[in-house]
């Protein structure tokens, strides 16, 4: 059942609303949770599940992405065919970069053919959330489908950011549609979460026809699902539900939005939080360099450094600074009196003595001098870097302060 279905990992997304984020590095390569990328999601449930022939297709910026794949994710091996393969635009149907999600897996389709396999898995590499796929093949096996969507239930005010589906008791799609107006009253709705299997041959069916529709933006969501709908037996695999060997949190995260971005990692500080990653029999991977422990050392003027309520990476240092409810990646150091509140630091980021950061994101190898202030005065952050529409402020990659 597994060893004839094939993954594809669609992680070639530029997430223009996530700039300065994604600036220099995919949507799927974007740090998350002190030590993880986006990508290790989709990943760690492939190989929780049982699936170890993937390709991920990349496309915008993908050099990080690439090295951390290398890095992190070279475990599978080609003697058994197991692999996981990164595949770039490589023109084999035209002279085009991948013009959208549908065209990305259609330009590979030469790949797909020759696996042998009998069923796709296409799945976002750019989604937080953990989930058995092996559950999902067995229903789309048990269901007699041609193509299985995986949903979950939404606010009907996301209605407008996502794919909404309506399906019968069975399960039984009878309706698709693409990021429709939300209805007056509010209410729960079923939407799909970019998670797509299919028998292989009403795909490359579907995709060629796709590729020579005129008009067509080729993109899964718009185009290809909402036709297939329509012309064959489609069904709805509800997330989080009896079926499965992980634990139903039933978080699911698509981060589109700097803001949604913040929020997704404030999460994991809750008392209990809606992701659990501690799950001992479904662990994310990622890659993880040989940092030093870290370590809290009073400064020399005797004050102590802390951390409260916080994730805090390896290689951390904090020399007589305060951490409160945030989020420190790998060879974070923390000067003394520092105040860092309510904050995401990246790799590499040095926090100067007395300086307070509040409700910000720093990207890697940013030098916060002694005694700046970032969070504090919006009117004065506006002027240097981005800010969200809930007052988080972004500073960039690489940032130097004047």
């Amino acid at each position: 059942m597994l060893e004839d279905t094939i993954t594809v990992i669609l992680a070639g997304g530029q997430g223009s609303q996530l700039q300065p984020l994604t600036s220099e590095r995919a949507k799927a390569a974007i740090p998350y949770g002190a030590k993880y990328r986006l990508i290790d999601f989709a990943l760690g449930n492939c190989l929780h599940s049982g699936l170890r022939r993937i390709l991920v297709l990349t496309q915008y910026k993908s050099h990080s992405l690439q090295k951390h794949l290398r890095d992190g994710w070279s475990l599978f091996n080609p003697e058994l065919g197991e692999y996981i393969t990164v595949v770039p635009p490589q023109m084999r149907t035209g002279d085009s970069w991948y013009a959208g999600t549908a065209d990305a897996v259609f330009q590979n389709i030469y790949m797909l053919r020759r696996s042998g396999a009998k069923k796709v898995l296409v799945l976002p590499g750019d989604h937080i959330y953990r989930m058995d796929y092996a559950a999902m093949v067995k229903f789309h096996e048990s269901s007699g489908a041609d193509m299985t969507l995986a949903c979950t239930e939404v606010p009907s005010d996301r209605a407008e950011r996502l794919g909404i589906v309506s399906a019968d008791d069975r399960g039984l799609i009878r309706g698709f549609e693409e990021k429709p107006k939300p209805p007056a009253e509010e209410s729960t709705l079923s939407a799909s979460m970019g998670i797509y299997l299919f028998s292989i041959e009403l795909l490359l069916d579907a995709l060629t026809d796709d590729h020579h529709r005129e008009g067509s933006l080729h993109d899964f969501g718009r185009d290809i699902i909402p036709r297939l709908v329509e012309e064959s037996r489609c069904y709805a695999y509800m997330f989080g539900g009896k079926t499965g060997r992980v634990s139903q949190d039933r978080y699911w995260r698509n981060v589109d939005t700097l803001d949604d971005y913040y929020e997704a990692n404030m999460e994991l500080l809750n008392s209990v939080p809606p992701l659990d990653l501690y799950q001992a029999e479904w662990p994310i991977r990622t890659y993880q360099a040989q940092y030093p422990p870290t370590r809290t050392v009073p400064g020399v003027l005797g004050t102590e450094g802390i951390f409260i309520n916080s994730m805090v990476a390896s290689g951390v240092l904090i020399v007589g600074g305060a951490v409160q409810h945030s989020i420190l990646f790998p060879l974070v150091r923390i000067g003394e009196e520092a105040l860092v509140h309510d904050s995401i630091l990246f790799n590499n980021v040095e926090v100067g003595e007395g300086a307070r950061l509040e409700r910000c994101i720093v990207d890697k190898d940013v030098i916060v001098p002694p005694g700046e202030t970032i969070g504090i005065d919006r009117a004065r952050d506006r002027e240097r870097f981005t800010v969200t529409d809930k007052g988080v402020v972004m500073v960039p990659k690489g940032y130097r302060f004047q």
